[in-house]
């Protein structure tokens, strides 16, 4: 083994001082987009990051510690949770009430992750992947980023200054930046707003204050047993809360095989034949459903920490558990989360105009970079009726669509009873089930999914 394979391999060897930094490096490096799902959702800072640190060791168990990968917050499912959020609202419910319903959703979700894994499992990867080709997850993506704005540029308003504070430090970050900088432009938008903003008395910190150093991630009361064990659930609630997220899994599960195959290719390793894909599946999929359960946001494997490992040449995935471990310990920190959740709207805002467009963005490249081609009728009747439905729907006001303050999305929905339970189909579950249905029949050779293994990233990140 060469002296540069040794000190790829070998962190060990670069003593314990440089480890612990190199462990602190990848924890700056996710936390900006980890903790900035929470703030726009209203999940608990703590659980998430909790959960966050526990399904990435728990994905490093399973993969045989194997895959340096890092799980943190997905924003494939933020659309998600406003649906369910207003869906619950109309039902006079509070954000908080209706939050545990959408957690079933997301743990619905993870639990396909274990389906795919299976049949990943006895057929080969590339068999199962054929049905969900770029011409279908890319413009699934593109609507997610597209379905989210509005909310970004209602969170702006509040105080536009700030807003372009963060987006303009984003921005240099990511284009002219050097080393770490560069990596964590995310973490940095939120850093410097938040500090105008602090400067300028534009920000609360009574919270702070009152909150204790040291207490426990998560309240039962916010979790899936809380709501169950209320002995009050809404049956119509429940059942839409899960056949509107579920389909949002079939992108997070691209986005996750093109984020292996972008990591194997950084370290120079097969990941998806050594340790197979259907163990980073399972240990995405176990991590997202289980933190679900706990009141914590989806995770997904994070492109961010991939670009530590291209920046620091160190591929040991010790390193990456020890951030995980970081994690963990700060979510016993509620001084902590107070100070994260008294960001000012207006930094959320800004960030999330940057995070949000990403996700268009993503959707587009994924396409690009799989050479789509939309010289065939079939092809762009799929992209269209997707992008068609996933639109119309959430925005459309004769179905209950009413995009008002920021945080406040009351997004549109197909409705039916089933019984005595109303069911709702959001935008984007209807368009991902009719885009999987359409790209099966249609005549004509259908795409196959060959992730990008050079410039895959995670939804919303760069």
């Amino acid at each position: 083994m060469s002296k540069e394979e040794n000190a790829i391999y070998n962190a060990k060897e670069l003593g314990t001082g440089k480890v612990v930094v190199l462990g602190l490096q990848h924890l700056f490096a996710m936390f900006g987009s980890t903790v900035l799902v929470p703030i726009l959702t209203g999940l608990s800072v703590s659980a998430t990051l909790l959960f966050a640190g526990l399904a990435t060791l728990f994905m490093h168990l399973v993969t045989g510690k194997k895959v340096p990968v890092f799980l943190g917050s997905s924003f494939a499912f933020l659309g998600g949770y406003f649906s369910v959020v207003a869906a619950g609202g109309e039902l006079g419910m509070t954000q908080r009430e209706a939050l545990p319903y959408a957690c079933v959703g997301v743990a619905c979700a993870g639990l396909l992750y274990l389906i795919l894994s299976a049949i990943c499992k006895a057929f080969g990867s590339k068999r199962v992947m054929r049905f969900f080709p770029p011409v279908v997850t890319g413009p699934i993506i593109i609507a997610i980023g597209l379905i989210l704005a509005p909310s970004a540029i209602n969170s702006c308003s509040t105080n536009w200054l700030i807003a372009l504070v963060a987006i303009v430090v984003i921005v240099v970050c990511n284009i002219w930046g050097k080393g770490m900088i560069k990596i964590v432009p995310i973490l940095m938008g939120v850093l410097v707003s938040y500090l105008v903003a602090a400067l300028a008395g534009k920000v609360d910190f009574s919270g702070v204050k009152e909150a204790a150093w040291i207490g426990l991630p998560v309240q039962m009361q916010d979790t899936v047993f809380g709501l169950f064990g209320s002995g009050d659930v809404n049956k119509g609630l429940l059942v839409s809360s899960i056949i509107m997220i579920v389909p949002i899994a079939f992108a997070t599960m691209m986005e996750h095989v093109g984020d292996i195959s972008a990591i194997g290719s950084t370290i120079g390793k097969n990941l998806i034949e050594d340790p197979g894909l259907h163990r980073t599946l399972i240990g995405d999929g176990i991590g997202t459903a289980i933190a679900a359960l706990f009141g914590a946001p989806a995770n997904t494997t994070y492109g961010e920490n991939t670009g530590v490992l291209v920046l620091t040449k160190v591929y040991d995935p010790m390193v990456v558990r020890l951030a995980a471990v970081f994690a963990v310990v700060l979510s016993f920190c509620p001084k902590f989360a107070a100070l994260i959740s008294a960001m000012p709207t207006a930094t959320v805002g800004g960030v999330s105009i940057v995070l949000y467009g990403m996700i268009s963005a993503v959707g587009v490249r994924n396409m690009v970079e799989n050479h789509t081609d939309f010289q065939k009728s079939r092809n762009v009747i799929v992209a269209a009726v997707i992008l068609g439905l996933a639109l119309g729907i959430n925005f459309s006001g004769s179905l209950g669509a009413n995009i008002t303050t920021a945080g406040n999305n009351a997004t549109g929905a197909i409705s039916f009873m089933v019984g005595d339970m109303k069911i709702a189909l959001s935008g984007l579950a209807v368009a991902s089930i009719v885009g999987i249905v359409l790209n099966a029949i249609l005549p004509d050779k259908r795409e196959e999914y060959m992730p990008n293994t050079q410039n895959s990233g995670s939804l919303g990140k760069f």
